[in-house]
């Protein structure tokens, strides 16, 4: 259920870079070519930047492609690799309930206060702190839980 999730995400995410870029074409198209940019692309463009990079956010921390520094875990003794492994998804997870905490406190902080260009509430826009923080902490959590020594290690 999380690899789906996951692939999920990265296709929304995908889809939102590429709504972006078109959002910003059409803008500098607006600008250079019409002479006059319409007032919504800039707004649009990082209310969807917000989102993609979230939900991507919380892939990388299913898929892996998230930057890390493996240097304690290869210096370590096998049995404390896996130690050390458990504890960076401890600590994702506690940053992903933080976002899940503290981002549905903005969301529902800011949800009267319109965004005049886009006409949408300024919760709507800040909503996927709080829904990748739960994942976030998910993905961590499940991966804590199923990780094994790698076979390399297992050999020694």
């Amino acid at each position: 259920m999380t690899g789906q999730t996951s692939n999920w995400l990265i296709r929304v995410s995908a889809a939102g870079l590429i709504a972006m870029t078109a959002i910003i074409g059409w803008q500098v198209f607006g600008r250079f070519v019409l002479g006059s940019s319409p007032s919504w692309t800039e707004q649009a463009s990082l209310v969807l930047m917000i989102w993609y990079v979230f939900l991507a956010a919380a892939a990388g921390v299913h898929e892996g492609f998230h930057i890390r520094i493996e240097l304690l875990e290869t210096m370590s003794s096998p049995r404390n690799a896996r130690r050390v492994r458990i504890a960076i998804q401890m600590f994702v997870a506690a940053f992903g309930l933080v976002l899940l905490v503290f981002g549905s406190q903005l969301v529902w902080l800011v949800r009267d206060h319109v965004i005049p260009s886009l006409g949408i509430s300024r919760g709507l826009a800040y909503l996927p702190l709080p829904i990748s923080g739960l994942l976030m902490a998910v993905f961590a959590l499940a991966q804590a839980k199923a990780d094994r020594p790698p076979a390399a290690a297992e050999d020694r």
